[in-house]
């Protein structure tokens, strides 16, 4: 990353996630009053007084062994459920290394309960680095909280900003202008940096179907946390990388389960986030699981990629660990997964282990290419021309003894590529027909992987005479 990095850092519950959020200006974080809610380190690009840097939120840093946690009898607002017990290492894990990667750290401390012994132990972490270190009281609302953020001061830090995440107000502001004072100075690259010309590249499927093994494999190194528990993964996960000179970001997302099996509170916002990374992305890597085979679910998933317009490539994982038989007919397996999925017949294919690294280094180049296509623009010459011969070979329907006729037709947006046929009637046209005109249009211009759009607007010729309008 050519922008300087600055980490929020802290113990589980002092409002970590809220603070991000109010940073970046949106609900990119799942937020919850049960501690262990972030697991993985959650990166979004932020700005303040004209400075751009990147933000990390990261996962409670929790002091205690695992077993001594799940254990012990927690107080108000301080329960860790079992499955978010054993992340405890892991966790602590990513936030070390978001410490290690940082240049300004934010240790976030709750003046609501005072200094803690978890704050102490993180305050001692942070010690040991050479980097600034802003000590950020949060949960401040009220003179009386102001003058309790006071004993933050015991920590040895040399300044504490008492905020309100909540609220914000003019002291997050102070703390803003305090956090961009210590960041490094801006080099020439990053202010050659233009945002916007990312490819973003959304990781989609099922719960288990090895979304963050994915993630992991292709930035080589383990930077989503990985368990059999299905909903390990909780937030959109943002990775930004250069491929080939390219800039891409690579979103991953919690799994998404059918809707009557989804847990009100964070499993329902998690999946929301995930819902919402297609707003964001460029293309969607659909992952399925090679073993459990094609589901419903795994259909309606692709459906909701199809309905948003963006681009796809369905990566069919674990294909290492599928019988040998299944290996050698592997075109029977393609044919079963474009039947099931038959509403996208334009998506590449890849089967892929991304426990092995099978056919992953085939993954960005496919993104990189079918958005390529969504870019792709045909002058109205070519289109003509091709309209003209399919209209020839295989003339419009009648309907109820009227002609539809084509006039002619012209690409008007990219991204989803968009084409008006401007006609006679557009209410003569039939689905099949259109579907048709896709189809022959797909065999000159594949549009791999990308959405067309067909729009049909009426249009009156010269030299014929105007529709009577009814009574």
């Amino acid at each position: 990353m050519t922008k300087p990095i600055v980490a929020i850092v802290g113990r589980p519950n002092v409002g970590k996630s809220t603070l991000f959020n109010r940073i970046i200006g949106e609900r990119r974080a799942v937020v919850s009053d049960i501690p262990g809610t972030t697991r993985d380190r959650i990166i979004a690009n932020a700005e303040w007084n004209e400075r751009a840097f990147t933000l990390v939120d990261t996962g409670g840093i929790e002091v205690l062994p695992p077993t001594v946690m799940a254990g012990r009898r927690p107080g108000p607002r301080q329960v860790l459920s079992e499955d978010s017990a054993q992340f405890i290492p892991l966790i602590r894990a990513q936030a070390e290394q978001a410490i290690a990667e940082a240049d300004v750290i934010l240790f976030l401390v709750d003046a609501q309960t005072g200094i803690t012994g978890a704050d102490r132990e993180v305050a001692d972490l942070l010690r040991r680095t050479p980097k600034p270190v802003l000590v950020v009281a949060n949960k401040v609302e009220g003179e009386t909280r102001r003058q309790q953020a006071l004993e933050f001061y015991e920590l040895g830090f040399e300044h504490v900003y008492p905020v309100s995440a909540l609220q914000g107000g003019v002291e997050l502001a102070d703390l803003m202008d305090a956090l961009v004072e210590a960041l490094p100075p801006a080099t020439p690259e990053e202010k050659k940096e233009t945002p916007g010309d990312e490819i973003a590249i959304a990781i989609l499927g099922r719960p288990n179907v090895g979304k963050s093994s994915l993630l992991n494999r292709l930035l080589g190194q383990p930077r989503a946390i990985v368990s059999d528990i299905p909903g390990t993964t909780r937030d959109a996960l943002d990775t930004p990388l250069e491929w080939e000179g390219q800039r891409l970001v690579l979103i991953d997302t919690a799994g998404i389960r059918r809707r009557g099996h989804i847990e009100p509170g964070v499993e329902k916002f998690s999946v929301l986030r995930a819902a919402r990374a297609l707003e964001r992305a460029d293309v969607a890597l659909l992952v399925l699981d090679a073993v459990e085979g094609i589901t419903d679910q795994d259909a309606h998933i692709a459906g909701l990629i199809m309905e948003s317009g963006i681009s796809a490539v369905v990566l069919v994982n674990k294909w290492d660990a599928v019988p040998p038989e299944v290996r050698r007919d592997q075109p029977a397996f393609e044919e079963k997964v474009r039947y099931e999925l038959k509403f996208m017949p334009y998506v590449p294919i890849l089967f892929i282990s991304a426990l092995t690294g099978k056919n992953t280094e085939r993954v960005l180049p496919a993104a990189i290419e079918v958005v390529e296509a969504r870019y792709q623009r045909l002058s109205t010459g070519q289109l003509n021309d091709l309209v003209h011969r399919v209209t020839a070979d295989v003339p419009p329907p009648n309907v109820h003894g009227r002609q539809f006729k084509i006039y002619y037709v012209t690409q008007v947006a990219v991204a989803p590529p968009t084409f008006v046929f401007f006609v006679n009637d557009p209410r003569l046209m039939h689905f099949s027909y259109e579907r048709f005109l896709e189809n022959r249009i797909r065999e000159l211009y594949p549009f791999p992987g990308t959405p067309i759009r067909l729009l049909f607007r009426g249009h009156e010729k010269k030299g014929e005479a105007p529709k009577r309008k009814k009574r």
